[in-house]
């Protein structure tokens, strides 16, 4: 039966962030299947806007909408670019209803992937757009957009993609809620007969009433929605769909692509999975890529991703041009767009590190002495203890046999096994084959563990039953490697495929394939999550040999030092100092459960004569001293060197663990997890260093540096670097040890790198150079107070705060609008219950410091991270605080 057409429409008036003058009405000689027809297409273009205002663009943005939105989803895109082009790089963006779709003409047609791309090109060569042509396009918009990109080569500039696939394998299910679209009896009936598709779709962002109305303007009655129900019955499920042979065409080309390539993607998202993002960064694999955590299917309602389209492409096409320029002017023109500063010599050319990461372990592989304890296994009463040749040869049959599971060097394993020499061993073994290892530990919480796995696309999970068991519950993907060997059953219940043993067995005198390059990716190392989501962090294994590098040199770890750790970070680098090491017997995703007793016997049982320990390890090991025995004294008083790093770390604290290790020199070393050492300092130099405002924190190790990036009235770092002392403002560091960058989150890292040469980091703490070079930290940038005075850091009003006695931990957060913000003290003093402080208790606490403090509130325990049980969430405090100050009934933060 013959379907009655539809004609084009302009869209109404008044649909919020719409405006009409950008609206045509654009008729289009119609094609392949569609030949001798004419169609007309509703397009928003700024064109004629950008001619009004005598402005030469330098290319064109052509934007795809999905099923089932239309060419409305790109007003922020069109309303960005058009707001920069008077004083920055202008782009004309038309942003197309395509056929069927939108405000755009309804046909008889059946409109394939392969006819649309041919559709999306007549349009194009009517318009008269030759080039450059940046393509953007979501949903099922990226197949049509990416399809053209890859058969018109020769006008392209660029190609964008949010939230998209362009394959789908042989034989695997649709996403669920394709599944439910496509069913049988629910096609037509979901999509065409009902608005229930369309409902679902934008039920997936928390819009406005009025823009959810804007998107459901052009689908009011069935005819207009059968284009709905087209795009849904198009989707090439299997391989005898009329549309596969277009998707595998196009998905084959893509891997021809050198354009510059962007990725945008909101991971809660029913319809395309993070494996869908996987395939386009293989086939793509310069591609640029930003996870916007927390955003799902409809990103472009989400998150502000115009601004970094804009700014990518300035970054990636428009600078790139400069290189026709002189060198003058492309300099001159990256300066006025805000982009670039006054280069220095990163630190990484000073002293490349040579060798791999397990040269230690391959010296001493046919060495009997004691390579890794285990504290937490025992056999006959006794630590279980693993010799260098046991490590060696283990690590050379899991290589091998890792190999020959089909783990290639590129491959992401993500490891879910407590510190010991089980994942010592898997770890290395990763690593000498080219595995990128992922690395996300219990004390992120469930979900930020599951957010952290997912999000790294892992190819293979090797892990113990609980790990195990929640990679299958959650969803994660990758192949399943257990630990320990299972029962059959258990091992069909979690999906496991081997264990380590079995892949020891098979790669028994198999030969190893060849060991990475340096600059190849060697680990993602996820950050505590304590400032927002954790991020995973990327290093390549040559940062990974200068970091045993620097602290080889600086802690002069030898094969007789022994070494001690209950962080995390640094649990797995004995084997790679070539020392023995040891890990307490605590679990390590809670540090406060250690006890100074398991430091002891941990101690004991290495002769080790380093210590290295978080905070919040540190404040329980001294809360519980009193029960040491004599023999864990002596223990104690053979440490030679004492180490606590991970979050500031009070003198008062520092002073009672070197009570418990007498003769040991107590360092308290700054970094994070893009750049694990940072600077140093010794207890006996932050005593002679007392006066400043923060935490001392040293001078840069190795050939590391430190810069200072003064803050503004707003709490912004927009001061050119420097070293000046006295200057307070956000910490500039570089290292050879820094990480390469974040996983999947460009955003992130063009922010981390703002202004500054390669090799160079935006740490996101403040804090100011003494007149000695020292490094004083003074809080986060983020947590940096506005006051109408001028910016304030927080954590000298916390140190003032708490020299008070009744006080054991303070926070001093900003209340109220950015540049008139007031000072509020909320402070931990055995308060049972949140609220204002007792008119007393708030006396003692303002006088502590010279800074004005409009409020003092209590609370029984100040909220802090998972991983570290030490840094105080700032932020958080800050919204309760201004919650209670509103008159809200007092709750704890």
């Amino acid at each position: 039966m013959r379907v009655t057409a539809l004609g084009a429409t302009l869209p109404p008036v008044g649909l919020p962030g719409l405006d009409p003058a950008l609206s045509r009405l654009v008729a289009v000689d119609g094609v392949a299947a569609d030949a001798g027809s004419t169609r007309t297409w509703h397009v928003l273009d700024t064109g004629d806007a950008l001619d009004a205002r005598g402005i030469e663009p330098v290319g064109t943005i052509v934007a795809v909408h999905g099923n089932p939105t239309w060419s409305y989803l790109w007003r922020a895109l069109i309303a960005a670019s058009l707001a920069r082009a008077d004083t920055g790089t202008a782009w004309r963006v038309v942003a197309v209803d395509q056929l069927e779709m939108g405000f755009s003409e309804r046909s008889d047609i059946r409109r394939t992937l392969a006819q649309r791309i041919a559709d999306l090109d007549a349009l194009v060569n009517e318009l008269g757009i030759r080039g450059p042509i940046v393509t953007i396009g979501h949903d099922w918009g990226g197949p049509v957009s990416l399809g053209w990109a890859v058969e018109n080569r020769d006008r392209l500039a660029a190609v964008i993609a949010l939230n998209t696939a362009v394959h789908h394998p042989d034989g695997a299910p649709l996403p669920f809620a394709l599944r439910v679209a496509t069913a049988r009896g629910m096609l037509a009936a979901g999509t065409t007969g009902t608005t229930a598709f369309l409902d679902t779709t934008l039920a997936l962002a928390d819009l406005d009433p009025a823009v959810r109305a804007a998107f459901r303007a052009p689908y009011a009655t069935v005819a207009r929605r059968r284009g709905i129900g087209g795009f849904v019955a198009d989707i090439p499920a299997t391989a005898a769909d009329e549309s596969t042979p277009a998707l595998r065409r196009m998905s084959a080309g893509l891997r021809e692509l050198t354009v510059p390539a962007l990725f945008l993607r909101g991971p809660k998202d029913p319809v395309f999975g993070e494996g869908h993002l996987d395939d386009l960064t293989e086939r793509l694999p310069h591609a640029d890529v930003h996870r916007f955590e927390g955003a799902g299917h409809l990103i472009a309602e989400e998150r502000p991703y115009a601004d970094v389209v804009l700014d990518w492409l300035d970054e990636k096409v428009v600078d790139a041009g400069d290189a026709g320029m002189t060198a003058t002017a492309a300099a001159t023109r990256r300066t006025a767009a805000g982009r670039g500063s006054k280069p220095t010599t990163p630190a990484e050319g000073a002293t490349p590190s040579r060798g791999h990461l397990w040269d230690a372990l391959d010296a001493r592989r046919d060495d009997d002495d004691t390579a890794v304890i285990d504290m937490t296994a025992t056999r006959d009463g006794e630590p279980l203890r693993v010799s260098w040749r046991q490590l060696s040869t283990r690590v050379d049959e899991l290589a091998a046999g890792l190999d020959a599971f089909g783990v290639r060097a590129g491959d992401r394993v993500s490891l879910l096994v407590q510190p010991g020499p089980t994942l010592t061993a898997a770890l290395y073994a990763c690593l000498r084959i080219g595995a990128v290892v992922v690395v996300a530990d219990r004390g992120l919480g469930i979900r930020g563990l599951s957010r952290a796995v997912r999000g790294a696309v892992p190819d293979v999970v090797i892990g113990e039953v609980a790990g195990l068991a929640a990679a299958r519950a959650l969803g994660w993907p990758g192949r399943r490697i257990s630990a320990a060997a299972l029962p059959a059953a258990t091992s069909r219940a979690l999906g496991v495929e081997a264990s380590l043993s079995d892949l020891a067995r098979a790669g028994r005198g198999r030969a190893l394939p060849e060991p990475p390059a340096p600059d190849a990716e060697a680990a993602v190392l996820f950050t505590s999550g304590s400032t927002g989501p954790a991020k995973g962090v990327v290093y390549t294994h040559a940062q990974l040999t200068a970091l045993r590098d620097t602290l080889a040199a600086h802690f002069g770890v030898t094969a007789d030092t022994g070494l001690v750790t209950g962080f995390a970070p640094f649990a797995l680098l004995g084997p790679a100092l070539g020392t023995r090491s040891a890990t307490p017997d605590m679990d390590v995703s809670a540090p406060r459960t250690l006890t100074a007793a398991a430091v002891a016997a941990a101690v004991r049982a290495s002769d080790a004569r380093m210590v290295f320990l978080s905070p919040a390890a540190v404040a329980n090991v001294v809360a519980t001293a009193a029960a040491l025995a004599p023999d864990d004294r002596a223990a104690l008083e053979r440490v030679e060197t004492f180490l606590s790093t991970g979050a500031p770390v009070s003198v008062d604290l520092l002073r009672s663990a070197q009570r418990l290790m007498p003769h040991a020199v107590a360092h308290t070393p700054y970094g994070m997890t893009e750049c694990l050492l940072v600077a140093d300092v010794t207890l006996p130099e932050i005593e002679r260093a007392a006066g400043d405002r923060g935490v001392c924190v040293g001078r840069p190790l190795g050939t590391g540096q430190v810069r200072i990036s003064a803050i503004d009235a707003d709490g912004r770092a927009t001061g050119e670097p420097t070293t000046e002392a006295g200057v307070t403002g956000e910490i500039v560091i570089s290292a050879p040890h820094l990480k390469r960058g974040y996983f999947r989150l460009y955003v992130t890292d063009r922010e981390a790198r703002r202004g500054l040469p390669d090799r160079w980091h935006r740490t996101g703490d403040v804090g100011h150079l003494d007149a000695d070079g020292r490094l004083w930290v003074e809080g986060r940038l983020p947590h940096v107070i506005t006051t109408a005075e001028g910016p304030v850091t927080p954590v000298g009003i916390e140190q003032d705060a708490e020299t008070v006695d009744a006080v054991t931990r303070a926070a001093a957060v900003g209340v109220g609008p950015v540049g008139r913000q007031v000072v509020v003290a909320v402070v931990e003093a055995g308060a049972r219950r949140p609220g204002l402080a007792s008119p007393s208790l708030a006396d003692d606490v303002r006088a502590s410091t010279s800074q004005r403090l409009a409020a003092v509130l209590v609370v029984p325990t100040l909220p802090t991270d998972i991983r570290h049980n030490s840094k105080i969430d700032r932020t958080r405090v800050a919204a309760w605080a201004e919650r209670l100050l509103a008159g809200e009934k007092p709750t704890a933060p």
